[in-house]
This record gives C-alpha cells, sequence and structure tokens, in this order.
C-alpha cells in the first residue's frame, strides 16, 4: 500500500478520522477544520488523499461534500468504506452528575439531527450550537469547561479530550451508519490488504440530461434496466443555473468493465445527455478493514 498523508474533518477524535485509519492505516493523517479545506488541500498538494463523509443512514446524503465535489474540486472516487456511528453526550468531569441541566449542547447538525428525540426528552430547554464536527464540539467543551454545555461526539473523542460520557448511544435508530470516501487526485485503482475476491464496487456516474421533457429520466434509468445493471442510489441534486436544472448522481452495483458501463455511457451521450465517471472503486465494512489493521499491528508486534 502507497504511503503518504491523508486529510481528514477534524479535529483529532472524529468519526472521519477514524475512517482515515482504517482506509489508509500508514498514512499521516492531517486534521483540515471543514469539509471544503479538506477537499483543497488535496488539489493544493498538502495531502495526498482526503477522507470525507458522503451519506448517513439516517440523515442521508452530506451536501456539502457532495455539491463541493461536483462543482469546485473534482477528484477521484478512490473507496468507500461504511462505518457504524453511536453517539454520546460528553460533558467536562465536575458536571458528570449535572448533565441534565447543560445549557448548551454542541455537534455538528447531522450529529444533533441523529440525536433529536433524546434532546427532546432530556434537554429540552438546551441550545442547541452547531460545530464543524463532533470532535470539534468535544474539543470546544474541554477547553471551555467553566461553561454550562456538553457535546454530542464518539468515544474516541471523549478519550481524546479527557471528557466523560454520562449518557451512551443517544442517537435515535440503532441502525446508524455513514459513508465514507476516500479521494485522490490519481486514477490508479486503490491498493489494499482489505481487497478479496468477496469485495464488492461500486461505480460512481454523473448524469445531466439534455432536456426537461416527459419520460427523459426514464430513457436514462432503461439504459440500465434493460442491461440488468443494478443500481444501489439515484440522487438528484441542483446544477445551481436555474430553478428546475438537476444532475443525477447514480451508483451503480458494480465494477467499472470494457463493455457494461461504456455501452450505457455511449447510449446515454446518443441521447444528449452528459455523462462523466467519478470513480469505480472497492467498498468496505468496517469489520472488513478493521480487522486487517488489527491484524497488521500484531504483525509489526512481532
Amino acid at each position: 500500500m502507497n504511503v503518504g498523508k491523508v486529510g481528514y474533518l477534524g479535529p483529532m477524535g472524529s468519526f472521519t478520522e477514524a475512517a482515515a485509519k482504517a482506509l489508509v492505516p500508514n498514512d499521516e493523517r492531517i486534521p483540515f477544520r471543514s469539509i471544503p479545506d479538506t477537499m483543497d488541500a488535496v488539489k493544493e498538494g498538502l495531502v495526498t488523499r482526503a477522507v470525507v463523509p458522503m451519506e448517513n443512514a439516517i440523515e442521508g446524503s452530506v451536501n456539502i461534500t457532495l455539491d463541493y465535489f461536483i462543482h469546485h474540486q473534482r477528484m477521484n472516487m478512490a473507496a468507500e468504506i461504511v462505518a457504524p456511528i453511536e453517539q454520546h453526550l460528553l460533558v467536562a468531569p465536575s458536571r458528570m452528575s449535572s448533565w441534565d441541566k447543560v445549557e448548551t449542547v454542541y455537534s455538528h447538525p447531522h450529529a444533533i439531527a441523529q440525536c433529536h428525540h433524546f434532546l427532546r426528552k432530556y434537554l429540552p430547554n438546551a441550545e442547541i450550537s452547531y460545530t464543524n464536527s463532533t470532535a470539534a464540539a468535544a474539543k470546544y467543551i474541554q477547553e471551555n469547561q467553566s461553561e454550562n454545555a456538553a457535546a454530542i461526539a464518539n468515544d474516541i473523542a471523549a478519550e481524546a479530550y479527557q471528557l466523560k460520557m454520562p449518557q451512551m448511544k443517544i442517537n435515535d435508530y440503532e441502525n446508524n451508519q455513514t459513508r465514507f470516501l476516500l479521494l485522490t487526485n490519481d486514477e490508479a485503482p486503490f491498493d489494499s490488504d482489505g481487497i478479496t475476491e468477496e469485495t464488492e464496487y461500486k461505480t460512481t456516474l454523473m448524469i445531466t440530461l439534455a432536456s426537461d421533457y416527459s419520460g427523459a429520466l426514464h430513457q436514462v434509468l432503461s439504459a440500465f434496466s434493460w442491461r440488468r445493471i443494478n443500481l444501489s442510489k439515484i440522487e438528484s441534486r441542483p446544477t445551481k443555473t436555474g430553478l428546475g436544472n438537476y444532475f443525477f448522481i447514480i451508483d451503480v452495483a458494480m465494477k467499472k468493465d470494457d463493455i457494461l458501463i461504456p455501452a450505457v455511457c455511449e447510449e446515454l451521450k446518443a441521447l444528449g445527455c452528459g455523462v462523466q465517471v467519478l470513480g469505480s472503486y472497492p467498498c468496505f465494512s468496517w469489520e472488513d478493514l478493521t480487522g486487517v489493521t488489527k491484524k497488521m499491528i500484531e504483525k509489526e508486534a512481532t
């Protein structure tokens, strides 16, 4: 595996850092304060690749990631990992017994939304204050322990910033997962010890319809359907050129090949559609890579 520097949405202790460690365990990890900053760092040569959150099972797509990728920093989607997400309430040690009296709760907007029911039930009067990441919220609590406040973040952040967890697993739904993508300038295939014969692949396409006419999207989907190509996701996003103008992001549940996907692209182009391949990449579960990382650490220790 190539060794380099990987940027992630920081600070230390974020879910994105954990995903970066799982995907590229040998890379030096460099935190950035926002998703755009993380992606810019690749183009500016500060890091060789970046890991960013793309989609959450509860809250859906992370729009800032997708929009910034499409409109400002186009790169190659090189790999994906789906990580389990557990949110906890974090407080300074002195507030462990009075956590239900905190006046402000800090966290990322998605984390706040994932814990909506908990906040309504136990902290209905607390003011909500948004941060760039869950780890940034935890860091703020550590640096401002005199403030009667709490953060929503993970156990890694709690340990990193010496905070207590009076309430654990406060997310509203148990099956909370986030999909993270590894982005690179390089189109070379991702190299990982975690890739096996059973590893699933995904190809992501961006498609712009030729014109707004009845049945246009149906024609696009038919190009995949009659070839029996399975789509794992289809999503529309505004082109930012006017109301009603959209492009479509389509995830195809297969590796880019020499026949089927190129044929689809040519058929869509013949219909007048704009087609771009954003990446064709391996998809890992958390267990796929954390097990490999553990084995690497044990091997190095011996």
